[in-house]
Parts: C-alpha cells; sequence; structure tokens
C-alpha cells in the first residue's frame, strides 16, 4: 500500500506550539535548497506523494502532516488552526535548522504558508500557493458541519469515512486513484482520528486570513491554482495577483480543488520551472 510506504519513511519531532509539545510526522528526503509542502483539509502529507518526492533529486523536500492530521498528534486539548499551525511549520523548521525555504501551500496549507510569509519574509524566499484559503473564502459549509460536536457525536467511524470519501470522488476531476484515496481516509480510521478530524474542522477560522494583508508579502510567488475548483475559485488568485507585488497566476484548465491530483505532471512541470527561475 502505497500510504504505508510513506508512513514508513516519515520521521518525528516534537515541536512546541501554543506551550503544547506536539509530535510532528513529516517526510524529509533530499539535499539542497529546502522545500516546505503543507497539506490542507481532510488531507495529510500523503497529498504531496506524486510531487514531493521526484524534487528529492535536487532539493531538500520537508513534507509535514499538521497537528491534528495524519501521523502528528492528535489527541484533544490543542488549537489546530492555521495560525497554530503557522507557529508548528516555525518550530519544525527551528528545531530542522532550515532557513529560508520555498514554501509550497494546498487549501488550509496555503493559508498557513501566506500568514508565514507575511510573519516571518526572511524565512520565505519564494511562496507557491494551489487552491489556497485566503481572505474570506473559507470555510465551505460541509467543513463547517463537520466541526460541530454533536454532528461528529451522531456519526461512526464508517459514517465519516463515507463521507470524506465522497467528498474526494465527487470533486476529483478524473476517475479517483483508489491507491490515494486509500491515503486520505487512513488517517480517520479511529474513534480519536474522527474526533482530531472535527477539531481541525471547527479550528477554520476566516480571521486568520482576513487579518494579514496579502500585500505585505516579500517572497516571489506562483499561484498554481485549479481552474475549476468550486472549493477555492479562481477568482481569490486573482485577487492574490493583484495584492502581491511579484506574483504569477497560472492556472490549469481541467483540475479541480485537488490541482496536484488531477494534473500530477502539468502541476511538476510548472512547479519545477518555478523552482529554476524559469
Amino acid at each position: 500500500m502505497e500510504y504505508e510506504r510513506w508512513t514508513s519513511e516519515q520521521r518525528t519531532e516534537t515541536v512546541s506550539v501554543d506551550e503544547h509539545d506536539l509530535e510532528v510526522a513529516y517526510y524529509d528526503e533530499g539535499n539542497g535548497e529546502p522545500i516546505v509542502f503543507c497539506h490542507g483539509i481532510p488531507t495529510s502529507s500523503f497529498l504531496w506523494r506524486e510531487i514531493a518526492p521526484p524534487l528529492a533529486d535536487d532539493y531538500r523536500v520537508i513534507v509535514p502532516d499538521m497537528v491534528g492530521y495524519g501521523n502528528s498528534a492528535m489527541h484533544d486539548g490543542f488549537d489546530r488552526s492555521i495560525r497554530a499551525q503557522e507557529e508548528m511549520i516555525d518550530g519544525l523548521l527551528d528545531e530542522l535548522g532550515v532557513d529560508p525555504v520555498t514554501f509550497v501551500g494546498h487549501d488550509l496549507g496555503g493559508g498557513v504558508g501566506l500568514r508565514y510569509a507575511v510573519h516571518e519574509p526572511e524565512a520565505v524566499d519564494r511562496l507557491v500557493l494551489s487552491n489556497a484559503v485566503s481572505y474570506d473564502s473559507w470555510p465551505i459549509e460541509t467543513i463547517v458541519d463537520l466541526g460541530i460536536p454533536s454532528t461528529i457525536d451522531e456519526m461512526s467511524v464508517d459514517d465519516v469515512q463515507e463521507m470524506v470519501e465522497k467528498i474526494f470522488r465527487s470533486t476529483l476531476a478524473g476517475d479517483p486513484d483508489e491507491a490515494f484515496l486509500e491515503g486520505m481516509l487512513a488517517p480517520w480510521n479511529t474513534e480519536e482520528g474522527i474526533v482530531s478530524l472535527s477539531r481541525n474542522a471547527i479550528a477554520t477560522n476566516t480571521s486568520h486570513t482576513t487579518e494579514i494583508d496579502p500585500g505585505e508579502v516579500t517572497a516571489q510567488t506562483l499561484l498554481l491554482w485549479g481552474g475549476d475548483d468550486e472549493f477555492q475559485p479562481m477568482e481569490y488568485a486573482e485577487r492574490l495577483e493583484s495584492d502581491v507585488s511579484d506574483a504569477e497566476l497560472v492556472g490549469l484548465d481541467g483540475a479541480n480543488h485537488w490541482v496536484m491530483v488531477d494534473q500530477p505532471e502539468a502541476y511538476l512541470d510548472r512547479l519545477h520551472s518555478f523552482l529554476e527561475g524559469a
């Protein structure tokens, strides 16, 4: 199983987030300039399985599971918002002695990268945002509902698995990759997992992107966007392109929200060109 191979290659580091010592699982391969990949909800680092490993020949790729996701800490009692995830990223990179980086973020992970690039401009040389949350573009209704404690109390593990699978099957541009689906469902196959997913959902706080000014981003920025996204539509990418001083928008037609899954070859090719300065 691809997910099992991916997780077998992960490392762990303890990172302090809001004075909580939390275990962070991450994939770390290659040498050279560091690239950090950050996923969103309801995914994990496995989202990047077709993008990060090929780049490890030329770069150091670091792909964490956000806290509350994947194989990182899932127990109750800590914040999972993108504000907290930003603190996790900062702490993890400090532990690894990595600075500066190229930051590649999707969905909530893009919101993390946007905040990090604004707050720590010296730490982010280049920024890639893919179908990222920004401004008041989020959360979506499905995620809001999942975050209500009474909702998750009424759902079994099988119910949550079915709901998450339906999200992917209905929003992937082509026929679902069964290995991808298995990997996306794997973290949410226990009671602890589904409670953590609910806590992740309730932590989707619009204020954490509306409180920052994208115009303060100084990093060279690529907006590599799935053109057919119904969750984070192209109009938000166009707004970011207008507000970020050094930004280029590239839309991949035929790709939905999961752009790196819908068009992995085109995504990797365009990302590689950006990294090489082409």
